[in-house]
């Protein structure tokens, strides 16, 4: 939880999420309460089948809770229609997937430039937001390269210029360490680990406990669809 008096970016209270099979509900989240504080490094961690990937897609206002609620940046996303949550998600969230997501016949400068078209920005100060953000993520000489050019690594580091391009409010990250290689990983959370250290807070789902403690930031587990455990 949140230890001093500013407010958290991130509050989440009583949040329960079920999927039908049928006409069975099938219980993924249940009962989640916790704060995540302005500018923190958050692991969210479990087994596969815990709930991590539903828990992001509430937060990142993909998806919908059955109950409880959900705030972010001061804003109350609960019952946000469809169309509210696409326009606060275009200026408000970077979400980095697992398997990139990019578009095979955009360039990597396409793929970063594309969620800047649903801002007021020129096509000036959209350029140098993506050159911005590919130089971040060391991509200068990749800006006319296709994904299928790509190594996974640069691919992956494609698809985190794009989730920041857009200066997000929260940073949310979906397994993206894997589909790679344990060095790439390695650059991957270091990168976001970067990120993090100018100010963005960051909240990544992640199997890799060693790579959390390497980076000294706090972790909650789930399991079962409960959050069990929170510390450092």
């Amino acid at each position: 939880m949140n230890m001093d008096k500013t407010p958290p970016i991130v509050e989440i209270r009583n949040v329960s999420k079920s999927y039908r099979r049928g006409s069975i509900p099938i219980p993924v989240l249940t009962d989640i309460t916790f704060d995540i504080a302005k500018s923190e490094f958050l692991a969210i961690m479990g087994p596969s089948g815990s709930g991590k990937s539903t828990l992001l897609n509430l937060i990142a206002g993909i998806d919908h809770a059955d109950t409880g609620s959900i705030i972010v940046g001061g804003q109350d996303i609960t019952d946000m229609t469809e169309t509210e949550l696409a326009r606060w998600r275009s200026g408000n969230v970077g979400f980095i997937f697992q398997f990139y997501n990019l578009i095979p016949v955009l360039t990597a400068f396409e793929n970063v430039d594309l969620p800047l078209h649903l801002t007021g920005l020129s096509k000036r100060q959209r350029r140098e937001h993506v050159e911005m953000a590919l130089h971040m993520v060391n991509l200068d000489d990749r800006l006319d390269h296709y994904p299928g050019q790509l190594s996974g690594g640069e691919q992956q580091r494609v698809a985190i210029a794009r989730a920041v391009v857009i200066d997000p409010v929260i940073l949310v990250a979906d397994e993206p360490t894997g589909d790679l290689d344990a060095e790439l990983a390695v650059d991957v959370m270091r990168l976001l680990g970067d990120i993090h250290a100018k100010g963005t807070t960051v909240v990544v789902a992640t199997h890799d406990m060693d790579m959390v403690r390497d980076l000294g930031r706090r972790a909650i587990i789930l399991k079962g669809g409960r959050l069990v455990e929170e510390h450092l």
